[in-house]
């Protein structure tokens, strides 16, 4: 999952990417309204963490703009303005969550959890496909009772396919959902990534999960599901 923290204390913005990274996520900071703009320009985020008093453009313009070009990305504003009108004002504008500073750090995870699963339709922490189960909260995965031990791009990865599970994913969705803009993946990272995990997720079991279609991406889903209606390329 990909997050953006608009903040302009650099002090605050650094110290929520640090949080945000040890809880594994990727995350791109940034300082002033018109540098978000730039940022939601070139990138599809899965959050957005987004201060209202902001340089060059406060949030309440960011987040009304985003919402009048129809893009539904979660919003959770981060602000030390805690009137009611302030926070009404923040949700009519399309906001999906308001967090008054200073807050707790566990408060603020646990809120991000509520907003990425809201947009995938999910009402857990919880995803599974067959006998595969992931726990974001925990970061933990279990395969059939067994839990698997993942490192963390491995356990990024898998969260990125078991919540689009059905959805066959390009290596270039898989890279912006995972990486951030300090990372530079080489060109096959992801291939490399895709490997390991396979072995470690579907092994010797005879249903196998995670599945690749040539000249297109990979898919998590049943192997004994349905074939995916109307994709091109052939699976192997």
């Amino acid at each position: 999952m990909r997050i953006l923290v608009v903040e302009d204390e650099q002090d605050m913005n650094l110290l929520i990417q640090k949080v945000l990274k040890r809880s594994g996520y990727s995350v791109d900071g940034c300082f002033d309204g018109q540098e978000a703009e730039d940022y939601l320009a070139g990138t599809e985020y899965d959050v957005i963490l987004l201060d209202v008093m902001l340089p060059k453009r406060d949030g309440y313009q960011l987040v009304a703009d985003l919402r009048s070009k129809g893009v539904d990305t979660p919003v959770l504003f981060l602000t030390a303005r805690d009137s009611i009108a302030d926070r009404v004002k923040g949700l009519d504008l399309g906001a999906d969550d308001y967090l008054v500073k200073p807050f707790d750090f566990d408060e603020l995870l646990a809120r991000i959890r509520v907003l990425s699963r809201k947009r995938v339709g999910h009402k857990s922490n919880q995803f599974t496909v067959a006998d595969l189960t992931l726990d974001v909260e925990r970061r933990q995965v279990y395969r059939a009772g067994q839990e698997i031990r993942l490192l963390p791009k491995e356990f990024s990865i898998l969260e990125c396919l078991i919540r689009g599970k059905g959805n066959v994913l390009s290596r270039r969705q898989i890279e912006d959902s995972i990486w951030n803009y300090d990372d530079t993946p080489s060109s096959n990272n992801v291939d490399v990534y895709i490997s390991k995990l396979r072995k470690k997720i579907d092994g010797d079991s005879p249903v196998k999960l995670l599945h690749t279609i040539r000249g297109v991406g990979w898919v998590l889903r049943d192997d004994g599901a349905a074939a995916l209606a109307g994709q091109d390329g052939k699976e192997v």
